[in-house]
This record gives C-alpha cells, structure tokens and sequence, in this order.
C-alpha cells in the first residue's frame, strides 16, 4: 500500500505538473469550482510561502534525507493507515525532489512548479501549491491524526494510562 500510494501520488504530480507547463502556462489561468481555484502556472524556488529562496539547494537534501526517513518508518508497519499516510508523505516529497533535480535552473537548484491558487487568478490570498504539497500535507495530517488516536505502526493501540 506504501509503495503503490506514493507511486500513484508521483504520476499525478508528474502529469498534472507536465500540463500546467505545456498548456496553462502559454494561457490564460483556468477557473474552477466557481472561482474558489485557479489553476495558475508559477514557479517556487523556495519553501512554503516562498521562504528561503536563496537557499534552494538545501531543499533536495531535507528532501532526500526525508525519503530515507520514510523506508526505515515503513519497516515493522503494518498498519494500513500509517501505510497510506507514509505513502502520501513520500509521494509528496518525491514530486517535488523531482522538480528540484531535473527542472531548470539546474540540479540541487530547480523550481518547483505549483499550479492551484484559492479565490484568485494571481495568488493573492493563498499560497499556490501543487499536488505533492497537497499529498504531503494529507499525509502529514493524517500521521498526526493516527498518533493522537493511539494507533501506532505495527497495527495495534497504545495502552490508555489510568
């Protein structure tokens, strides 16, 4: 389930990511849902919010760092919602090292391309992310969720103490 969540998570990214450069972004911004998403074409050689710009090439090692992190957790995990939310996270993280490898200006260097912006064309009310961004936060969300609710990796519940 790990494996299959974050492949799935990376062809996705991958190809929503190759339209959003080869059409949206010679275009016009797409409207949807009403104008609650725009699906724009930027590109961010930061972290969230744009941070740390100058310092791109840190990215693709916390990355890399994060994707080993992820195989050694997946071990003794038998559980399929940390399996899912593992998944998600690696998925996540993967999509956007991709970017910052193989995308210009250059390996270590690359920019990430993010694509939805919430209730405006030109993203001014919210950060504009992609779909490993979504998947990475979903995962993370529900890794948290699991950890509050007790329900640890090897499938059983944490002990309430009394």
């Amino acid at each position: 389930m790990f494996g299959l969540v974050a492949v799935a998570i990376i062809a996705i990214d991958l190809a929503v990511k190759q339209w959003t450069t080869s059409t949206i972004a010679h275009g016009e911004p797409l409207k949807l849902f009403g104008g609650l998403i725009y699906v724009i074409y930027t590109r961010n050689s930061g972290a969230a919010f744009s941070m740390l710009q100058e310092h791109t090439w840190i990215f693709p090692i916390i990355a890399l760092g994060v994707v080993c992190w992820l195989f050694w957790m997946i071990k003794g995990t038998v559980s399929t919602a940390w399996a899912i939310a593992l998944g998600l996270v690696l998925g996540g993280a993967a999509g956007n090292l991709g970017d910052r490898l193989f995308r210009a200006p250059g390996p270590f260097r690359g920019h990430v391309v993010d694509m939805f912006s919430f209730l405006d064309d030109h993203a001014g009310h919210f950060p504009v992310f992609n779909i490993a961004d979504s998947a990475l936060t979903v995962g993370v969300a529900l890794a948290i969720l699991l950890e509050f609710m007790g329900r640890r990796r090897d499938g059983t519940r944490a002990k309430k103490d009394a």
